[in-house]
């Protein structure tokens, strides 16, 4: 992890950091099982950032102003969200058509949300799929 996101995660309370490093390790098993190529791992509007060569970038946070929940955000500007609603609607909570609005603490749907980061890390090739390849 480079160190501009390592200082950014110090910040965080103790369940934020808890929740953003099971979040980052998803993202890099995600990453790995389906050859999404190498993922470059930097900020992206002061936001830790995830970067796909085959896909859509993939940024997580932490905000004060909402100390109870973590996001994950995907490009507005694709069909992400709008799939995830389809599929998972009554798992996670969406905010918009680009954020997954995740519980700080408690568990989350662990493969579901794999799947959603997957999709997002290998866009350029499933986004002319039905439900990209779900």
């Amino acid at each position: 992890m480079n160190s501009e996101i390592q200082k950014k995660v110090d910040a965080y309370p103790p369940q934020a950091r808890k929740r953003f490093f099971e979040i980052r390790e998803l993202i890099l098993e995600a990453a790995k099982a389906d050859d999404a190529g190498e993922i470059t791992e930097t900020l992206k509007w002061g936001e830790p950032a995830w970067l796909s060569p085959k896909g859509s970038t993939v940024r997580v946070d932490w905000k004060a102003k909402n100390p109870d929940r973590f996001s994950i955000y995907f490009n507005c500007n694709t069909i992400l969200v709008e799939t995830f609603r389809e599929l998972y609607g009554d798992l996670f909570q969406f905010s918009g058509n680009r954020e997954i609005v995740l519980p700080l603490s408690g568990k989350i749907p662990v493969a579901e949300l794999k799947t959603c980061i997957s999709m997002s890390l290998r866009y350029h090739n499933v986004k002319n799929l039905p439900l990209l390849g779900a």
